[in-house]
């Protein structure tokens, strides 16, 4: 049965891949010249090629094994995508204040990880179900929150605190986290005499929708 193996993508091969968040978008172009447009997604996807990521032949071996372990397109993985693994920008240390989870209504303790792209009226909220372990910092009203006072399930995102927060009260969050993926492919296509003139064999990766 497919399954999600909780292994992270070898870092050193995530690090020189290629990619980013794609978008389905249907346009129709009317007869005035307007176009209608319209979207079935409501949230991105994202897709990556890790073959420009491959730098040696130690690298190829470890790729195969990596793939044969997660029977090609059958079995998901965790993902470091280096251009978006924070809940703040890149540059900067992620801290418990950088994302609204919700907030506090003095019954509520579990609160789903997200990250808000853009600002309001138009920002797109995007559900982090992968966080890298021990990363989490959680904050209530601005106060960061003790290890002891949550937990987090690193599987869904889940933060489930030890007692809920007073209405109205914001509950936030810093976090480091993986994308979901799956191979997008069944064959690994390899050449190595291509692979020694300097051409990068393709390697297609694509992020799964977890329930």
């Amino acid at each position: 049965m497919p399954a999600f193996h909780d292994v992270n993508f070898p870092l050193s091969i995530a690090f020189g891949s290629q990619g980013g968040p794609e978008r389905r978008t249907q346009i129709v172009s009317l007869a005035s010249g307007h176009e209608e447009r319209n979207s079935p997604w409501a949230a991105s996807r994202r897709r990556y090629d890790a073959g420009s990521g491959i730098a040696s032949l130690d690298d190829l071996h470890t790729l195969i094994a990596f793939f044969e372990a997660r029977r090609g397109r059958l079995h998901g993985f965790r993902f470091k995508d280096h251009a978006d693994f924070k809940s703040c920008a890149a540059g900067v240390a992620a801290n418990a204040l950088d994302q609204l989870l919700g907030t506090g209504d003095g019954v509520r303790t579990a609160f789903q990880l997200q990250k808000t792209y853009g600002s309001a009226p138009h920002e797109f909220v995007r559900s982090i179900a992968k966080p890298v372990t021990g990363s989490v910092m959680v904050a209530v009203n601005g106060t960061p929150l003790a290890a002891s006072a949550f937990s987090v399930d690193v599987t869904t995102g889940v933060v489930t605190l030890s007692a809920p927060p007073a209405a109205g009260q914001a509950v936030t969050a810093g976090f480091l986290f993986d994308v979901p993926v799956r191979f997008d492919a069944d064959r690994l296509d390899i050449n190595l005499a291509s692979f020694r003139a300097g051409e990068a064999p393709s390697i297609p990766l694509v992020e799964l929708r977890l329930p």
